[in-house]
């Protein structure tokens, strides 16, 4: 029996990169989305569409969306619906604290611990939780943070028979994410993927644009539909900008402002701006 985990897949860069680290590694993985109405749900299109991919070159992945209907009315924060605008600028400011989804991450793990514990108890074996959580959340997510993922952890196997069969896997805990990007790129040689396809089907975004595009035909015809793009101005954004730069690899998804889509160079240009001006204000 191949090794097991469940894997809370938002469909950002981060986790996408951990289900091919534990392919690479070669787990057998039951991936969960949530749906709490997040503005930037394009990101669980992203997630449905690299489980797909993969399923057609690597293997067969589990994968379900857990809605959780009714729950963003009820939250106070600038990423559900309903809230706040969305922040701009550095991802370590002070205002990037406005896109903390309360509890977030403690709900999402009670569930994960549930159908963990449910895969232990049914194959008789132990099961792994994988989270892509690393060093740069723990500004700001306290939820991300080691402290936090121990006592949820003793609480788990407080309330549970057999629950030290669920362990929790966290490899990029102390990394950031040019770390987590490299690991990607050593996942997709060792897999046999292409890299861009692989990113081109993940959001970092929290303010995803959906514009029209128009395609010209070879028969002279111009066809006109609508299609997501990323901003470069948001905090989870100039981060993931940020990485593919160290990388020096173009990043594969594309990005646009209100103004319409920008070039890669753009993009770049405009984040460097923001790490020096950041740089300058340490």
């Amino acid at each position: 029996m191949n090794k097991q985990a469940v894997l809370s897949l938002s469909g950002g860069m981060d986790s996408s990169t951990l289900l091919l680290h534990l392919l690479a590694e070669g787990y057998d993985v039951t991936a969960l989305s949530f749906d709490y109405g997040q503005k930037h749900r394009v990101e669980l299109e992203r997630a449905q569409e690299l489980v797909e991919y993969l399923n057609s070159k690597v293997q067969n992945i589990k994968y379900q969306i857990i809605k959780l209907d009714g729950l963003s009315t009820l939250l106070n924060s600038a990423l559900v619906e309903g809230g706040n605008e969305v922040p701009e600028g550095h991802y370590a400011e002070e205002n990037m604290k406005d896109t903390v989804v309360p509890n977030r991450n403690k709900i999402f793990s009670s569930i994960i611990q549930a159908v963990a514990l449910s895969i232990a108890n049914e194959k008789n074996t132990e099961v792994h939780i994988a989270m892509g959580i690393h060093a740069g959340d723990h500004s700001i997510y306290p939820d991300c943070r080691q402290e936090f993922r121990d006592i949820d952890y003793e609480a788990f196997i407080a309330g549970n028979w057999d629950a030290h069969l669920v362990k929790y896997y966290t490899p990029y805990l102390l990394g950031d994410k040019f770390d987590i990007l490299k690991d990607g790129e050593v996942c997709c040689e060792k897999l046999g993927l292409n890299f861009d396809e692989v990113y081109r089907r993940t959001n970092t975004s929290y303010k995803p644009l959906k514009l029209k595009v128009y395609y010209h035909l070879d028969n002279g015809d111009i066809e006109e539909y609508e299609d997501w793009f990323s901003d470069y101005k948001s905090a989870s954004s100039v981060e993931r900008v940020e990485a593919f730069m160290k990388l020096g690899r173009k990043d594969p998804v594309s990005y646009a402002d209100e103004f319409g889509p920008v070039t890669w160079e753009f993009v770049t240009t405009y984040v460097q701006e923001v790490l020096n001006d950041h740089q300058e204000k340490k």
